[in-house]
Formats: structure tokens, sequence, C-alpha cells
């Protein structure tokens, strides 16, 4: 194995509450919407494209204006987080940067944007990463995403390590080995290993 491939939200940390209130926030006034967000509502949301978040959160509007307002609310949740980063899980930045001494580390996450960047700063983990890719960036799913991250970097054989069906997805269309991280947001119904703290990994790699 020459890769480890990292997801976000509810693998390295949960910004869940923070998001809540910076959505909630950019969503004041708007008596159109229905939906509000919850740091409960948001984990069963995270993990899928901003585009299919965008749609199972404001049905009411058009898909162009869907995009709108989720684009001012990851804004604002930028701005936020800039000033109040997630709760990191115990172990990350300490087993991420041991984990990468031995193996290229890179992360691949359905987020827009700058959300990785501002997730690597907020760890202080720049350093320790390969290669990142989002859908913000090339517009194609995780799956594909991960493929791309290992043809242009020459990954041999790598590993995803997420929390979500849409992970382990993401993993099988890559044709690569998923972790499921089982203190996550989500449930998996097939994995080929789990872990119940991150730093577990320095174990299952060693």
């Amino acid at each position: 194995m020459d890769c480890i491939i990292l997801d976000i939200d509810g693998t390295l940390w949960d910004t869940t509450p923070v998001v809540a209130n910076a959505w909630a926030e950019a969503l004041e006034g708007r008596d159109d919407i229905a939906w509000r967000p919850t740091a409960d509502n948001l984990k069963k949301m995270f993990g899928r494209p901003m585009w299919v978040i965008a749609s199972m959160a404001f049905p009411e509007l058009s898909p162009e204006d869907q995009m709108k307002l989720m684009d001012e609310c990851c804004a604002n949740e930028e701005e936020i987080l800039e000033r109040n980063p997630g709760n990191i899980f115990e172990g990350v930045v300490e087993t991420i940067r041991e984990l990468s001494k031995k193996y290229k580390i890179c992360i691949v996450s359905n987020c827009q944007a700058g959300y990785i960047e501002l997730t690597m700063k907020s760890l202080g983990i720049e350093d320790c990463i390969t290669d990142f890719e989002c859908p913000g960036y090339t517009g194609l799913p995780k799956g594909e995403n991960c493929k791309l991250v290992m043809e242009r970097n020459g990954f041999q054989s790598a590993v995803y390590v997420g929390d979500t069906q849409g992970d382990a997805d993401a993993a099988a269309f890559a044709g690569i080995p998923f972790v499921f991280c089982e203190y996550g947001f989500g449930e998996v119904e097939k994995y080929d290993y789990s872990i119940k703290k991150f730093p577990e990994l320095l174990e299952l790699f060693k």
C-alpha cells in the first residue's frame, strides 16, 4: 500500500454544531425556506455531494437557486470555521503525522472548494498531505475523485477511510479497500476493515 485517502466530516472532525449555526445565520429572513439546520440533521446529510444536500435542504427552489443559497451558507460556514474550528476527534493529528512517515496521505471529500484547505489549516497538517480533491473543483463524485488522485500521483495501492455508505460506495467505485470509522456519522453495510477510534489506523497499517 502506498496511499491512505481520508474523508473529513465524521472521520477527522465534527463541525456540525458550528456549521448548523453558520447556515442558520445565512438563512435568516428566508421565510420561503422551511428547512432549518441542526447538528443532527446535518450529520444525516454530510457525505453527499453539495448539490444533493442543497436539493434535500431547499426543495422549494430551482436547482440553480438551491446552489446559490448553498454557496451563501458555505461562505458563512468557512468564515465562522476560520475563527471557531470544529471538534477534532481524539488522536487524529498525531495519527496522521505518524502515518505520513510511511505512507502518502491524501484527502477526498464531497465538499465545496476551499473546505479541505481550511480543514488542513485548522488541524495543522498541511505538510502531511500529498494531494486532495473534491467536487467543488472537479464536479466529480467522491469515487471518481479518489481514482483521479491515485492516477495523477501514480499510486498503485490505496485505501479509503470514511464513515458513511457513500464513502464505502466511493471506495468500491475506485476499486480500493474501505476502512469504516464506527465513531462517525453513518452506518455502512459492507467494509473491509473497521476502527472505533482514529488512532487504531496505526495498528491496522503497522
